[in-house]
């Protein structure tokens, strides 16, 4: 099996390694334990999320894989109640003394948020950025034109937009923007919460190349440049994800995948008005 380790999404000076585990819905004990896992197993690109509350268990499966920290590109993401410029900053700091690191390797914008005007809230994350909380910084779940917003107001290039993207759901105008500005593309939920097993096309296309439908989910991602940070919380499946270097899509199988997507095809919604406030 080939491991994520050569294998880069490259933006803006950023090496995002395709492949990376998402650690939404993990908690405790186990979190930590997938996190090691996921580490020995070949994985360099860890994602998680102040509003996940396992920022804690993360770092320990981090400490305890052993592998050493520059090897190692780790995402956290700041949420929408902590956008105020003081408020910012100052959580960031908190997000690294959960994680027990001096920095992380990529700080993002958990979810627009209308309530603070995102010059504001962009001045203070390229701030966080200059006091050496994080070597990068970008955005989540922004569209076309809130990604032509923040390009415009941000002191400091934004690397990625961390989306929902998977076969089911149409991403190719946001993917676009990103290419526009210089920007990568990460891909939560690219398996589509297990959707894709249900999908004839995928599976047909896993056995020509004895790989299973959400292996080929990931190929499909990582041919068009994207990164992908699938979760699980099972050994074997961590194992599946990363073993998806050692096979090409061909461009009909990438053009017949691209037909089962949909704008409709979105699973995640943006949180509700109370969370803004």
């Amino acid at each position: 099996m080939q491991t994520a380790d050569a294998h880069f999404v490259e933006a803006h000076g950023a090496k995002i390694p395709a492949l990376g585990l998402g650690t939404w819905e993990l908690s405790g004990h186990s979190c930590s334990r997938i996190v090691e896992q996921a580490l020995r197993l070949g994985y360099r690109h860890i994602d998680t999320a102040q509003i996940y509350d396992n920022e804690r268990e993360v770092g320990e499966g981090i400490r305890n894989s052993h592998i050493r920290r520059d090897q190692l590109f780790v995402t956290t993401k700041v949420w929408t109640t902590h956008f105020a410029p003081n408020d910012l900053v100052r959580s960031a700091k908190e997000s690294l003394v959960k994680l027990r690191l001096s920095e992380v390797d990529l700080l993002l914008l958990h979810w627009p948020n209308a309530h603070v005007p995102l010059a504001e809230t962009l001045g203070a994350l390229a701030q966080a950025r200059s006091l050496g909380l994080t070597r990068h910084i970008g955005v989540s779940n922004f569209t076309v034109a809130l990604l032509a917003e923040a390009v415009a107001v941000c002191p400091a290039p934004l690397v990625c937009n961390q989306v929902e993207y998977h076969p089911f759901l149409d991403q190719q105008k946001v993917l676009a923007a990103c290419a526009l500005y210089g920007m990568a593309l990460v891909a939560y939920s690219p398996i589509a919460r297990g959707n894709a097993k249900k999908s004839e096309v995928l599976t047909r296309i896993g056995v020509a190349h004895g790989k299973t439908a959400a292996q080929v989910c990931l190929r499909w991602l990582i041919q068009q440049n994207v990164a992908a940070i699938p979760r699980s919380s099972r050994l074997e499946r961590l194992a599946q994800n990363i073993d998806v270097f050692d096979f090409e899509l061909s461009d009909a199988e990438m053009q017949e995948i691209f037909t089962l997507g949909s704008p409709k095809g979105r699973l995640t919604t943006m949180p509700t008005a109370p969370v803004w406030d």
